[in-house]
């Protein structure tokens, strides 16, 4: 027998209003673009990463974490095909997981892949309006160096 979560999680609305939250997140972080993905996260934003503690609050998470690696990596994408979401049964909170991929830079300028898995935890106050980040976790794969300098100035 079906839960109710598991039929929320069927909903196709829901995955699709999920996916299309990534795929513009996913263009904010590649342009480097602070202020269009601020309204997309709740003022109370709870995040760690591979190498961050818990941070708390949405200007310290823009601070202290995407402002640290949004601009020292490429070609970010979070791979939304790889999408799994679980819905609240009232289809107001959702926890979503998937895999993203970048291109990091070595001190000396060198390419790398970095590829990493999120989970992000969403609300919205009904089912008309949008997702807003509550919770994320971005993490790197393991063996990925931790640390991205930046693209070379010429490429």
């Amino acid at each position: 027998q079906q839960t109710n979560m598991e039929k929320a999680v069927s909903n196709d609305s829901d995955h699709a209003s999920i996916k299309a939250w990534f795929d513009t997140w996913s263009g904010y972080v590649a342009n480097v673009d602070f202020d269009s993905a601020r309204p997309m996260f709740d003022e109370d934003l709870l995040a760690f990463g591979t190498w961050m503690d818990t941070v708390e609050g949405r200007e310290v998470v823009i601070e202290k974490q995407w402002k640290s690696i949004w601009g020292t990596i490429k070609d970010f994408r979070f791979m939304t095909e790889t999408l799994q979401i679980r819905v609240s049964p009232d289809r107001l909170f959702a926890i979503a997981v998937l895999v993203w991929d970048s291109t990091g830079f070595h001190e000396n300028g060198e390419s790398y892949p970095r590829p990493g898995r999120a989970t992000v935890g969403l609300r919205r106050d009904n089912v008309d309006a949008p997702w807003m980040g509550v919770h994320t976790h971005l993490s790197l794969n393991r063996g990925v160096p931790q640390e991205s300098f930046g693209a070379p100035k010429d490429s």
